[in-house]
């Protein structure tokens, strides 16, 4: 019974984000795109080698 609250909670603030972030979200412009999406690229590729690391310590 815990789990399908939690679930539900879960689920309930999705919702929430979604809609609040389609009402006040605002697009972003192209070179903001670029720059966040070189980072993401960065973050990600470190994320799979710490990962990697902590897999081959264990």
């Amino acid at each position: 019974m815990t789990l399908l609250v939690i679930l539900g909670l879960v689920f309930l603030a999705v919702i929430l984000m979604v809609i609040l972030g389609e009402r006040f979200g605002k697009p972003m412009e192209e070179q903001e795109q670029v720059k966040y999406s070189k980072w993401t690229r960065i973050l990600v590729f470190a994320l799979i080698i710490i990962a990697i690391v902590k897999l081959a310590i264990e």
